[in-house]
């Protein structure tokens, strides 16, 4: 199956063929709306909303939960790699000024002005 350039597409079929993917996922594990909703602790309304592409992340975090899936959500949005900083920071190294020690005053490293 092809990759889909979300770049394409606008935010609400984005969201569309989100909640197209839940609701195939919610079939897959044979679970109806209303079974899904009990067991998640919400509304039959929302359960819905999410499969309509609208709704809240906090539901859709609900609904992954208990449709066992919440692994995909690396590959939906993945941690971001750490920062040049951080490196430096594990590897024991101090970050230094360009300027040398901080606080130093530029007069005080034999500046003419």
């Amino acid at each position: 199956m092809a990759n889909t350039d979300y770049r394409a597409l606008s935010d609400p079929e984005i969201a569309r063929r989100m909640g197209e993917r839940l609701r195939a996922l919610r079939l897959r594990r044979n679970r109806t709306q209303e079974d899904l909703a009990k067991s998640a602790a919400i509304s039959v309304g929302t359960v819905k909303a999410l499969e309509a592409g609208r709704g809240k992340l906090g539901s859709l975090i609900t609904l992954l939960r208990e449709l066992d899936a919440l692994d995909g959500l690396d590959g939906f949005l993945p941690e971001p790699p750490p920062s040049p900083l951080e490196l430096a920071r594990r590897q024991g190294r101090m970050r230094r000024r360009a300027s040398g020690k901080a606080g130093t005053p530029a007069a005080d490293k034999g500046s003419a002005w």
